[in-house]
């Protein structure tokens, strides 16, 4: 995912999970844009998904939910795209593209 975003002119910030996105966002790490993996150990896309809602600081970064069967309903604020896996690398790079634009 990186390299394809790299590939694209974005700068992609890998996180293992959940708990390492989360620790980096409020280190102080910057982004535009969240793409967040609904299925990730340690701290899965749901409990971040709660933990980012919760802290205003991080809370309006746009954020991209990819899922594969998890088709739970998305609690709070509505995310700024949801899309099934596999994803469409296309498609991804157009929403985070439109994202940017109107950041």
């Amino acid at each position: 995912m990186v390299r394809a975003l790299s590939h694209e002119g974005f700068v992609g910030i890998p996180a293992a999970n959940g708990q390492e996105a989360l620790d980096y966002l409020k280190g102080g790490g910057e982004a535009s844009v969240i793409v967040l993996d609904m299925t990730m150990p340690v701290m899965n896309g749901w409990t971040f998904r709660k933990e980012q809602q919760d802290d205003p600081e991080i809370a309006t970064i746009p954020t991209i939910i990819l899922s594969g069967i998890d088709n739970r309903p998305v609690e709070g604020a509505a995310p700024a795209a949801i899309l099934q896996k596999p994803v469409d690398l296309d498609a991804l790079m157009a929403v985070i593209r439109s994202l940017c634009d109107g950041s």
